[in-house]
């Protein structure tokens, strides 16, 4: 396996492209002493332009399109533009509706996690990785026992690292299979997936009956046992290295500082409108919020979503602050607005050469009160964990420092397993983390399908998939707030005569692999990168730069959108 040659202090690094993320993604940067990348950039390569597709078109338009944002999470925009049009057209859908949604929101992360953990970023930790970069560690991994070896069935560490190898790995096949469970269980109810067209304004569009929710049941129970395997596997792979080599706790670490706006709505508690977000936000099965150096700053939407910023000083866009009026300076409550915010930004492309240290990429660079903010599995767990407000609490259960998931019996017995809110954050975390969100996306599913059973049993009103509505013709704004595997989705509408006069979308990416913004704070894929040092023993290889970087699933589709 070949891997990029040692260079010497000083030495400019190019890895372009990164293989194993989702599109176009390089790393320039800057050799230092003990082989730790400085001034490290992350550039998003190519321009998409969804944003501007979506002007001028009829407002009805917005979900396909958008959802198209994203082939990896098509389903998660479906479903936040949805959101953002329910908003602006002033429309609830009933229980039943909200509640498939939720499953399919659900179904759609047990379709993503397996691949990360096993496609992407797992083969960075498998034997002929390990072998190649650190055979002192292979060594050490065929004396220790797997202490999950009772939940997993691999003995010892070494043979866990051998079922993360790539295309023969047990570990690696098995993920496959697994994502193409979860995504037949999605089609069943939603029709298609990727880009499902059965996500509109009022619900959904297609027909769910008592038989479909015992066959995506079927497939979704076969997780119940699959996600405490990996969050077993997880553990293990994680607690062996750090007892090898404390210093894998540096490997892409970063300030503990998340931001995500939640998911998985509470059927009787959403409405849709702007003035109770900060209500129904809270009672989501995640729980929306912001983290500032490991403490809770807010769980209140409109808080979150008021304090966003997008600077564009590093990225292959013109500035629209300046050109004229920002359209709000507050929003629909009187929360004051900065003309950076989505709301008030423009998609002004300005292709270039790319210079590091100048215009580079076409990611924007949004902060949270001026901060760079790191969003995804781990944000969402130590969210909902710190928050302690989950008021579905039927197999989940906060503790303000944990979160304890009750797993119903499968072929494995009943458990409760338990994430903590580690003392530090770096790569593995993150990867530890993805594990424990299959478990929580899991539950959320099951959950989420004995709930439509017993709305379709008592029938009503509230047992409709859809509620009709009518598109104003005056001029109206609206906003989604939803999450995807990766995490924070946002989407700003702005609609004039039934048309669409701006569109703004706020990815996942979009945090993550942000370049510097107007004060030089780096994002959080350039900080990981940075604070990384070189542990592998057979010099030259940068195998844990790459775990860092792979360790965010970064998907630049997303991001330049």
């Amino acid at each position: 396996m070949a891997y990029e040659p040692a260079v010497a202090d000083g030495q400019q690094i190019e890895l372009d492209p990164v293989s194993r993320v989702t599109g176009a993604l390089a790393l320039h940067g800057v050799a230092a002493a003990g082989g730790q990348v400085r001034d490290a950039v992350v550039s998003a390569n190519t321009y998409r332009g969804y944003e501007r597709l979506l002007e001028d078109r009829d407002v009805r338009d917005a979900i396909f399109i958008s959802s198209r944002a994203c082939g990896v999470c098509g389903g998660a925009h479906a479903t936040c533009s949805a959101l953002a049009l329910e908003m602006t057209f002033e429309i609830r859908p009933p229980q039943f509706g909200i509640t498939i949604r939720n499953v399919l929101s659900a179904l759609e992360s047990l379709t993503d996690h397996p691949g990360h953990l096993f496609v992407q970023a797992g083969p960075d930790f498998s034997e002929p990785v390990v072998r190649a970069t650190n055979p002192e560690l292979w060594t050490r991994a065929e004396a220790t026992p797997a202490a999950g070896h009772a939940t997993h069935g691999l003995r010892r560490v070494s043979d866990i690292m051998t079922a993360l190898t790539r295309f023969t790995g047990y570990l690696y096949r098995e993920s496959l299979v697994m994502s193409r469970i979860a995504r037949e269980a999605y089609v069943i109810m939603g029709g298609k997936y990727p880009h499902p067209q059965t996500i509109v304004p009022g619900g959904i569009s297609s027909t769910v009956d008592a038989s479909d929710l015992n066959l995506a049941l079927l497939r979704i129970v076969k997780f119940l046992d699959y996600s405490r395997k990996v969050a077993a596997v997880w553990d293990d792979v994680v607690d062996f290295l750090y007892a090898a080599n404390p210093r894998y706790s540096e490997v892409g670490a970063g300030p503990a500082n998340f931001v995500d706006l939640g998911m998985w709505d509470d059927a009787e508690a959403y409405d849709g409108t702007y003035e109770n977000s900060a209500a129904w936000g809270e009672m989501r099965w995640s729980t929306p919020g912001a983290v500032l150096d490991g403490r809770l700053q807010t769980t209140n939407l409109q808080e979150i979503d008021t304090h966003i910023e997008e600077f564009v000083g590093h990225s292959f866009y013109e500035d629209w602050v300046g050109s004229g009026p920002p359209l709000l300076t507050v929003d629909p409550i009187g929360n004051p607005l900065s003309p950076r915010h989505p709301w008030n930004k423009r998609t002004l492309p300005q292709p270039g050469t790319p210079d590091t240290r100048g215009r580079h990429t076409w990611s924007t660079a949004p902060r949270w009160r001026n901060q760079p903010m790191e969003t995804g599995a781990g944000a969402r767990l130590w969210i909902t964990a710190l928050a302690n407000k989950l008021p579905n609490r039927g197999f989940l259960d906060p503790t303000g420092r944990s979160l304890r998931f009750g797993m119903p019996q499968a072929a494995l017995p009943e458990a409760e397993l338990e994430w903590h809110v580690p003392d530090t954050w770096n790569a593995l975390e993150r990867n530890r983390a993805r594990a424990y969100s299959l478990v929580h996306a899991t539950l959320a599913a099951y959950e989420n399908v004995l709930i439509a059973f017993d709305l379709a049993r008592i029938g009503g009103p509230e047992a409709g998939i859809f509620n009709h509505y009518e598109i104003p013709k005056d001029h109206v704004i609206g906003v989604g707030y939803w999450g995807g595997a990766r995490g924070y989705i946002s989407h700003h509408v702005e609609v004039d005569a039934r048309v669409i006069r701006n569109y703004q979308i706020v990815a996942p990416t979009t945090f993550v692999a942000s370049p510097r913004d107007g004060s030089g704070a780096a994002g959080p894929l350039d900080q990981a990168v940075m604070a990384t040092p070189s542990l592998a023993s057979q010099g030259g290889s940068y195998i844990d730069v790459l775990r860092a970087i792979r360790s965010f699933d970064p998907c630049m589709s997303c991001a330049t959108h």
